[in-house]
């Protein structure tokens, strides 16, 4: 099936972020601008979500209807209650603030998953706490206590990027690789143990290089109702050029769109029936493509 991607919110200055459906409206955040905007499909009016957000990127909602986001520019992941404040979740990990989260799947646990790479934007404030010696995936979790610790979970990525669990929460997903960094550009596939620790990878897609320079890899992630993956990335730069994949759990390549706009940020299914595609894009706009034929997963 051909899918018809519209414009429906932007442009708004510099790269977009993530996605997410509150069940009437599509969430997206604004990264450069600071805030976290809304998408009615009924009335495809935009609105103001949150505002001051303080470079916002992934966005996801936990089983209890809390939203939590990686605030880039604050190094920390945040949720946002219902009496409109806002709480930090733990920043560090064995006593150092973490890097800069990027993007975040949370588990029917409520612990919350997140990439942590580098980040080429200083994050706000004096920079008094270095980066960390590694780039990995951390997880968020509540102690006997009910206080947020992190937990490392993978010890061998150097760019993670987006990340997504299984319909069965047994397989942690990992784009793994930015251009410019060291290491490949790989879609990975970690079994998860009952431990919550995960074993060794499998690479389920891998992106070269060709005449015109390296791919760009995987930049975001979701799931369809069948449990395959969703995902969005490359770049007009090199390659194929922005692209949409669905991926079986096996890495097998089961449909592909092109993508229109610069390079894909994040994607996630909205509307009604939960049957349009949203992606965001590196050129500040939201577009979404209706009837794509596949649903949206809901793991609660």
């Amino acid at each position: 099936m051909n899918l018809n991607f519209e414009r429906v919110a932007g442009p708004y200055q510099g790269a977009m972020g993530g996605l997410a459906w509150d069940g009437a409206r599509m969430l997206f955040a604004t990264v450069d601008e600071g805030f976290i905007r809304s998408f009615d499909p009924a009335t495809r009016a935009t609105g103001e979500y949150r505002k001051f957000a303080n470079r916002i990127n992934g966005l996801a909602f936990a089983p209890d209807g809390r939203l939590f986001a990686c605030q880039d520019g604050g190094r920390r992941v945040i949720q946002f209650l219902a009496d409109g404040t806002a709480a930090v979740t733990a920043t560090r990990l064995d006593g150092a603030v973490h890097n800069h989260p990027s993007d975040l799947v949370i588990d029917r646990a409520g612990r919350v998953w997140f990439s942590d790479p580098y980040s080429k934007v200083l994050a706000f404030g004096p920079q008094i706490f270095p980066a960390l010696d590694h780039a990995s995936v951390l997880r968020l979790e509540l102690d006997e206590r009910h206080a947020w610790k992190i937990r490392r979970v993978t010890h061998d990525t150097f760019a993670p990027r987006a990340v997504q669990l299984s319909p069965d929460e047994k397989t942690l997903y990992v784009a793994e690789g930015e251009i410019g960094r060291k290491g490949p550009r790989e879609l990975r596939a970690y079994a998860v143990r009952d431990d919550g620790s995960v074993g060794p990878y499998t690479v389920l897609h891998a992106f070269g290089a060709d005449h015109r320079g390296e791919h760009r890899g995987i930049e975001g992630l979701c799931l369809d109702s069948d449990g395959n993956l969703v995902a969005c990335g490359g770049s007009p730069g090199a390659g194929p050029g922005p692209m949409l994949y669905v991926f079986a759990p096996d890495g097998a390549v089961i449909d592909a769109h092109r993508l229109p706009g610069g390079a894909p940020m994040r994607c996630a299914f909205g509307d009604a029936q939960l049957d349009s595609l949203y992606v965001t894009s590196g050129d500040g706009c939201v577009y979404r493509a209706q009837s794509t034929g596949r649903h949206g997963f809901k793991r609660w």
